[in-house]
């Protein structure tokens, strides 16, 4: 049987954003959205999430890209004079896995943010990263030890499938091969710590080769090829433009990817193919 969920990414990052997580869940397809625990528009966010309880709700770390919820002085390593985590990924990366110190810090936050989100009264959904940092192996282990403290059950596994995202998009092949070359080891292997702690996880993920460009043709594409399992498509929608997402999400197609996920003919396309939409927490219940 083919499982869906759909997930709405940075909730509390802008209003525009909070706005088109509630339309898109209230009027579309979306059954769960990731939230940021330090993001200007957090509280706003879980206003909405609270008047919306059948939307379902994770934590969107965010260690990279962004502000963290402790002060500076409590993570000086990971953070520049502006007091903004690292936008280089691939030097934080090095950062994370060579310097002790910068561990320490990085797991003091990661606490941080759980301890942001239970404060919400919010059930725990899920967890993943900004930019998918889940992937870095110190990370990955720092967020297990401490999400299980604080009731984590559930896991993005970003692995986008090779040829069903080709036949899909029928774009950057040779980047999309070399992709998957280089993760699917990894993911084998987090699968693996993954099932023997007993977090639960998507199969498949779409949204991270088309990421802001996730617009209704696309989707019904991503539908026609959809694996059997359990599969999660992330988006990042809002309903105008506005100076975070400018800042952050320069080139995304924002209101395109709302209009996806509000389409009539994109739930149809669910019904015709048999797809049933769920949210990370029902995984427990069919036996994920």
């Amino acid at each position: 049987m083919k499982r869906l969920i759909v997930t709405g990414d940075d909730f509390g990052l802008a209003l525009p954003v909070n706005e088109a997580i509630e339309e898109a869940h209230r009027r579309g397809i979306l059954t769960t959205a990731s939230l940021m625990v330090g993001a200007g528009a957090t509280s706003e966010a879980v206003e909405r999430a609270q008047r919306l309880p059948s939307l379902k709700v994770g934590l969107h770390l965010v260690l990279v890209k962004g502000r963290p919820v402790l002060p500076h002085q409590a993570i000086p390593d990971l953070v520049d004079k502006q007091g903004e985590l690292s936008s280089h990924l691939v030097r934080a990366g090095i950062n994370f896995f060579f310097r002790p110190g910068i561990r320490q810090q990085l797991e003091r936050e990661v606490h941080a943010q759980f301890e942001a989100f239970q404060k919400t009264g919010l059930s725990l959904d899920h967890v993943n990263c900004h930019s998918h940092m889940q992937l870095h192996p110190t990370l990955f282990g720092i967020i297990l030890k401490v999400g299980r403290e604080y009731g984590m059950r559930a896991m993005r596994l970003p692995y986008e499938p090779l040829v069903p995202s080709w036949l899909a998009s029928r774009k950057a092949l040779s980047q999309k091969v070399a992709t998957w070359l280089l993760l699917v080891p990894w993911i084998a292997l987090l699968k693996s710590r993954l099932k023997h702690v007993h977090i639960v996880s998507n199969q498949f993920l779409f949204g991270m080769n088309d990421s802001g460009r996730m617009g209704a043709e696309l989707v019904h594409r991503i539908l026609r090829h959809l694996p059997r399992g359990v599969t999660e498509i992330y988006f990042h929608p809002a309903t105008h433009r506005c100076p975070e997402i400018d800042r952050t999400m320069e080139d995304y197609h924002t209101r395109a990817e709302l209009d996806a996920l509000t389409n009539p003919t994109i739930r149809q396309a669910l019904l015709a193919l048999r797809v049933k939409t769920i949210a990370f927490s029902d995984l427990e219940l069919l036996g994920n």
